[in-house]
């Protein structure tokens, strides 16, 4: 059944499901690959396959731009056109509307922002986010939301998470006038705000809740700029909350510690840009911690960057080259380091699902994190 979630095992908060989705199962916790304009940089989707990713995220504002929809409708959607047969998650755009553009207006209606590229006109309302991400031919679609800054305070939260209800209501009512004409469009996901504030956090969550049956949430407006024991307290808040049926997204978290820790306070589904970002410009993630590969002390190291990975660049290259390719501005670098830490995350969230249903999570979390900070 598309959109069934099934819990194979619980340890604390910490849980091991699995979400059915047309495209394929997706066993969570899950790492999500970040494939921002039809591509996660410098790797292909055979690269993506070799390392087991399940699911890949799209995004939409700038798949919109360029190439733009009519295009998406003429190559027979995202999957075709970027060869990638796996589900697919796409963003509504909100984030980087608030993010990259220059905002003109924001009102109920919708947001009137100028292109980072060109400086075209746009107005992104409610139904267009869901009418672009059923053209992309998305698995799983986000609701448009009003993501405010980390450090936002209350009536700006408060603002932000009463519009987001607002447009979540019209999200809705237009998926299912695609659904009706036929267009079957992907899960709908909602999306919790509320900024900082606990008692926003939870109103959030339950407004949506309280709005209808939904497939599973996105939690937004967290990793925007707040410190992460701020982002710790509101999983902790609204874990309890949340059903236990529906797969819980933590949008834009990634690094490794981070993960861990959100898994531990119930999170499903993960997605960040940092594994391939901090692997073009040279850092690799290792079980030991972060590594710069352009140490000048790496020149002679003839050790795989992390012993236990059973990626193709641990598996083929030394410390040494890679070290050599940064220094020397080779391409083959990037893209060596960005699927090493794809593959890292990846296999990370599958440790964790391992601990969850062997009932050690605790103690494997606690041991990992200890060796990845010392």
């Amino acid at each position: 059944m598309n959109g069934r979630f099934s819990i194979d095992g619980v340890d604390g908060r910490a849980r091991a499901g699995v979400l059915a989705l047309e495209r394929g199962e997706v066993q969570t916790p899950c790492f999500m690959p970040v494939g921002t304009q039809g591509t996660v940089k410098s790797l292909t989707p055979e690269d993506l396959r070799s390392i087991g990713s399940q699911i890949i995220l799209a995004n939409t504002y700038h798949l919109n731009l360029r190439p733009g929809t009519e295009v998406m409708r003429e190559m027979g959607g995202l999957h075709r056109f970027m060869h990638w047969d796996g589900p697919i998650l796409t963003d509504s755009g909100g984030f980087q509307v608030f993010s990259l553009a220059r905002i003109n207006r924001v009102e109920d209606e919708g947001v009137t922002f100028q292109s980072h590229i060109d400086g075209s006109r746009h107005l992104l309302t409610p139904e267009r986010a869901v009418e672009i991400q059923s053209i992309l031919g998305s698995d799983i679609m986000m609701a448009l939301d009003e993501c405010p800054p980390g450090q936002a305070d209350r009536p700006t939260a408060r603002e932000a998470l009463d519009r987001t209800i607002l447009w979540l209501d019209r999200c809705r009512a237009r998926h299912s006038d695609l659904e009706a004409e036929g267009a079957a469009p992907g899960l709908l996901f909602p999306i919790i705000q509320g900024a900082s504030f606990e008692d926003l956090r939870l109103e959030s969550l339950q407004r949506t809740l309280e709005s209808g049956e939904w497939p599973g949430v996105g939690i937004g407006g967290l990793s925007v700029g707040e410190a992460k024991d701020v982002t710790l307290a509101m999983l902790e808040v609204l874990e309890p909350a949340m059903p236990a049926k529906l797969p819980r997204y933590l949008m834009g978290v990634g690094y490794p510690e981070d993960l861990v820790e959100a898994v531990r306070r119930g999170i499903d589904l993960f997605d960040c840009v940092a594994p391939t970002r901090n692997g073009r410009n040279g850092t690799a993630f290792t079980r030991d911690g972060r590594l710069n590969a352009k140490r000048a002390d790496l020149a002679r190291d003839g050790r795989p960057l992390d012993p236990d990975c059973r990626c193709e660049c641990c598996r083929n290259y030394t410390r040494a080259y890679l070290r050599h390719l940064f220094v020397a501005d080779e391409l083959l670098g990037l893209r060596l380091l960005s699927l090493h830490n794809l593959a890292f995350l990846i296999d990370l969230a599958a440790e964790a699902r391992a601990a969850v249903l062997a009932s050690e999570f605790d103690s494997w979390a606690d041991a990992w994190l200890d060796r990845y900070r010392s």
